[in-house]
């Protein structure tokens, strides 16, 4: 496993680079890699609030030091794009408003997911705050976006025929369902808790099932995917099981850590939660999920304590 992580490097081509993680700060690693190799950037970096990335902190600074933190980011960033790449930069609402400006002067920005986490503290002097941002940008005018990819099957409520036939839904086994086309409003998306199997201490982890939506709908297999704060290493994990090359840089060596030991469970557990059959599900709908994998062949969960 220490194989696959590289200390801050010099100057490694992209093959050297492909399926390791990089142990570094990405503003002193980014200049040091090739250019205009990356087909897909996901990018989820320090909102611009305080907080303790274990041992590390980030500090909030204030709206201007942060929008030319960031733009300095994307600077060193773009240059690894090719031409034809696509951007995903995850953000909080405040944060929003700092990067936008930043985002509309490099890329052309082609729309804002929005996503409900099921988690977040209540509020008494405000709205609960349970939602955040995704910007989808591409490089240039030309980008690849797979929409039949990421479609999500929904259970139909109130089943509609003509002439006795379901009209835009399908009658199964375990219900009746439709696939809808994603909107840009998430709220099928469940924050890792204690009993999955991607679960990790990282504070702001992002599921593997969301990171999967953006691999799908804007890279294809064998393109190669990149993740400049990869955290635990969700990006790298999704990639992984979805058959697209990928690289990280993390600061933290135990995250590094923590990311290489779920690359390499994923070298025998495929599965991700709320993903099936080539289709993502609805949340609670698991016991559905199940009764379709088990027709197909069942896969064993493992843990990050299993191996």
């Amino acid at each position: 496993m220490a194989s696959q992580l590289i200390e801050e490097p010099v100057s490694l081509s992209v093959d050297e680079i492909g399926g390791r993680v990089i142990h570094g700060d990405t503003f002193a690693v980014l200049p040091t890699l090739p250019s205009e190799f990356v087909d897909l950037l996901i990018v989820d970096p320090p909102y611009n609030l305080s907080k303790n990335y274990n041992g590390h902190l980030f500090k909030e600074k204030e709206k201007e030091d942060y929008s030319k933190w960031f733009e300095s980011f994307i600077l060193k960033a773009k240059t690894i794009l090719k031409p034809d790449a696509t951007v995903y930069i995850c953000s909080d609402w405040k944060t929003s408003v700092l990067i936008a400006p930043v985002l509309e002067k490099y890329f052309h920005i082609q729309n804002r997911i929005t996503w409900e986490r099921e988690k977040g503290r209540g509020a008494k002097s405000n709205w609960k705050n349970n939602t955040e941002d995704i910007w989808f940008c591409s490089n240039t005018k030309n980008y690849y976006f797979n929409v039949d990819a990421v479609k999500l099957k929904r259970k139909v409520i109130a089943p509609y025929r003509v002439n006795g036939k379901p009209k835009d839904w399908d009658e199964e086994k375990g219900g009746n369902y439709r696939l809808t086309y994603p909107s840009n409003i998430w709220s099928d998306i469940s924050i890792p808790f204690w009993s999955m199997p991607e679960n990790t201490d990282h504070p702001t982890q992002k599921p593997e099932k969301l990171i999967a939506k953006l691999i799908l709908a804007s890279s294809k297999e064998g393109d190669f995917v990149f993740d400049p704060f990869l955290g635990s290493g969700t990006t790298a994990v999704a990639a992984k099981k979805l058959h697209r090359k990928f690289s990280g840089i993390e600061q933290n060596l135990e995250y590094c850590c923590w990311g290489l030991k779920r690359i390499e469970l994923a070298e025998s557990d495929y599965e991700i939660q709320g993903y099936a059959d080539g289709v993502f599900w609805e949340r609670n709908s698991l016991n559905a999920q199940t009764k379709q994998k088990v027709s197909n062949g069942s896969r064993k969960n493992l843990s990050l304590f299993d191996v």
